[in-house]
């Protein structure tokens, strides 16, 4: 099913969480590879095996408060799955569900498909797109650069040298067997305390990391694969959101209309 995004409504009568929404999916990162292009020029490349994703849920701005589609990728197997997220995408029978239809409280619709592993949802407003429909990778045919958003690898504890890329102290006289420590954090009698913030050694790695403005290089719709340049965050078998960017870059061209002006007398 194609997404398409919706046409903004004015901003007077709509909440700013009711815009139109980037088009988006779920995926893993494969590994990274090199391609040639037209030019014959050798260009690194991330595979990313995105989709297909499930739509598992559409959010509205009349019940939910915001506008979003949720959406999932890559089966889990049921006896991994609680029932809780079994219901969530399929209908079980219960006495809740009983009382409340004797009551007369519509259900709400059902993807009707297997559990899913990674679950997300993409803010905005989505047209054409319905619960239980199915997201592939022609999604993104006539889509130039993309935002990637994943988990960066974690390092475990590591030293200031490696975290924020400290010089060390000196490998001449005067120090001793401490040539990769951070040396002294103290401050003066006034404040008398270390600010926060300060840069030490702790947990390197394993925090949410966003790659903006992506060349996506080739769409490879007959095995769902993605190929974007450059690296991508995290391990092999990461998984990772791939949505379309928000970000435009200016290259060259004429100057922006209304720009500023020169003073008079200036060089």
């Amino acid at each position: 099913m194609a997404m398409h995004m919706a046409e903004e409504t004015k901003a007077d009568s709509a909440p700013a969480s009711a815009g139109a929404g980037r088009k988006g999916l779920l995926g893993r990162k494969v590994g990274m590879t090199q391609v040639f292009d037209a030019n014959g020029a050798v260009v690194p490349v991330t595979v990313i095996e995105a989709g297909p994703c499930a739509v598992t849920q559409v959010r509205s701005v009349d019940r939910d408060g915001y506008a979003a589609v949720q959406i999932g990728f890559l089966d889990k197997p049921r006896r991994l799955a609680s029932r809780a997220v079994r219901g969530h995408v399929a209908k079980l029978d219960s006495r809740r569900s009983k009382r409340a239809a004797e009551a007369g409280v519509v259900a709400v619709s059902k993807a009707d498909c297997e559990p899913k592993r990674f679950v997300r949802e993409l803010r905005g407003v989505y047209s054409g797109v319905e619960v239980g429909g199915v997201l592939t990778v022609d999604l993104f045919e006539g889509v130039d650069f993309v935002d990637i958003v994943g988990t960066t690898k974690g390092r475990g504890t590591a030293g200031v040298m490696k975290r924020h890329g400290f010089s060390g102290q000196r490998a001449s006289h005067g120090v001793k067997k401490v040539h990769r420590h951070q040396g002294g954090t103290g401050m003066n009698t006034s404040p008398g305390r270390v600010f926060k913030g300060k840069r030490m050694a702790g947990r390197f790695g394993n925090e949410r990391s966003t790659m903006r403005n992506v060349k996506l290089v080739r769409i490879d719709l007959e095995n769902n694969l993605l190929l974007v340049r450059g690296a991508v965050p995290g391990p092999n078998g990461g998984y990772v959101v791939v949505r379309q960017t928000n970000k435009v870059k200016r290259r060259g061209g004429p100057a922006p209309a209304g720009g500023a002006k020169k003073k008079a007398g200036a060089k």
